[in-house]
């Protein structure tokens, strides 16, 4: 019960943006054909930004128990490019909300979450949203 108000909250409050957000670059990378690889990653990001609480991400070779190209040398190579490219001022723009709301008692489980997200923009590729 306290997952789902916690959700609610987050949405109206701004995790609906968010993961709106995350929807359109993931658009905007597929439309470039090249950026294909990390639209996928947007997308299933996109919804645990809207929707965080009760869930969180891991790496999908430990999840599966097998690697596949996001998990290998190659995740490894398109994640670096993708930090290089967007990750660190994405992650860094989740960093100053996060500091703007654990300033106040109830913000701080949303900071939290937005330190969450900031962790997982630096590397997107290769990890999978599982349900607590």
């Amino acid at each position: 019960m306290l997952r789902l108000l916690l959700n609610i909250l987050w949405f109206v409050l701004g995790g609906f943006v968010a993961g709106l957000l995350w929807l359109l670059s993931g658009v905007l990378l597929a439309i470039t054909i090249v950026g294909l690889p990390w639209a996928f990653a947007a997308f299933r990001l996109a919804g645990f930004s809207a929707w965080p609480f009760g869930r969180q991400v891991v790496s999908r070779d430990l999840h599966t128990g097998r690697e596949d190209l996001g998990t290998g040398p190659l995740g490894f190579v398109m994640n670096v490019v993708w930090f290089i490219l967007g990750g660190w001022y994405l992650a860094l723009s989740h960093l100053v909300m996060a500091f703007g709301l654990a300033v106040t008692i109830i913000g701080i489980p949303f900071a939290l979450q937005h330190v969450k997200l900031a962790l997982i923009s630096l590397a997107p590729v290769g990890k999978q949203v599982v349900e607590v």
